[in-house]
């Protein structure tokens, strides 16, 4: 009896062990595919895509069945124009994990730039109705622009303002309601609009020094009409506006 008791125990320990040797390798394993993840993540925000590339792909290889590693190479496809590949990845994030935030926003997103705006907005509206969604204005700004894209702007201005007032300084939202507000001829709030988007910190794009210009000149403000055609025919020379923008009177 005693040396049965003795034997049990020893298998008890032996499969205490292999658990513990199992559990170490699968921690190591996140670790590291967390690490080529951020790093991937970092490198494409600073624009290094071949190394955001070359660190996303060793996160792929590490864990195949992680699904914000699908979510970020997808976009990072969709960066070098490469659209089969990504939606192939973005599918495959959400075949993971049906109900990823990022996946179903940058998905969604997806969709609508290439002309799905039904399914696009199906996944839009998922993200946008979870309430463990902690940055709904992200979901609900890509269906702003989503129904802009289907020429329904009164409803793009509702997602913006909605955006707006769950972040009231998401700079996207912010120029996209300075852009409607100058084609509406509604040139105050339009003004008003491009203050907040600068006092939120980014800088300049071409489109918000134009539309700044035009605002500007339909005010009367002919000298700060010219100090935007100025700033936008320095920084942004080759860019659509620049070759649009006429003289200042």
């Amino acid at each position: 009896m005693r040396r049965k008791t003795s034997v049990s125990r020893y298998l008890l320990l032996c499969v205490g062990v292999a658990m513990l040797a199992g559990c170490a390798g699968t921690e190591e394993k996140k670790e590291k595919t967390d690490t080529y993840l951020q790093l991937g993540i970092r490198y494409m925000n600073m624009n290094r895509l071949e190394l955001a590339k070359e660190n996303l792909e060793k996160a792929l290889a590490n864990d195949a069945n992680n699904a914000a590693v699908h979510n970020a190479l997808a976009y990072l496809f969709e960066k070098i124009e490469k659209f089969p590949e990504a939606e192939a990845h973005y599918k495959k994030a959400l075949q993971i994990a049906p109900d990823d935030l990022g996946a179903q926003n940058n998905y969604g997103r997806f969709l609508c730039d290439h002309g799905d705006t039904r399914q696009g907005m199906g996944l839009l509206s998922k993200a946008m109705g979870n309430l463990l969604n902690d940055r709904q204005w992200l979901a609900v700004t890509n269906a702003g622009l989503c129904e802009l894209k289907d020429g329904q702007n009164s409803r793009a201005k509702a997602y913006f303002k909605e955006a707006l007032l769950l972040k009231p300084d998401y700079s996207p939202a912010l120029l996209e309601m300075q852009k409607i507000c100058y084609q509406n001829r509604e040139y105050w709030p339009a003004k008003s609009y491009l203050q907040r988007y600068l006092a939120s910190g980014v800088p300049h794009t071409a489109q918000s020094l134009w539309y700044g210009m035009q605002t500007e000149r339909a005010l009367g403000n002919i000298g700060l009409a010219q100090e935007y055609k100025n700033l936008l025919l320095e920084k942004f020379p080759l860019s659509d506006e620049a070759k649009k923008a006429e003289p200042v009177q």
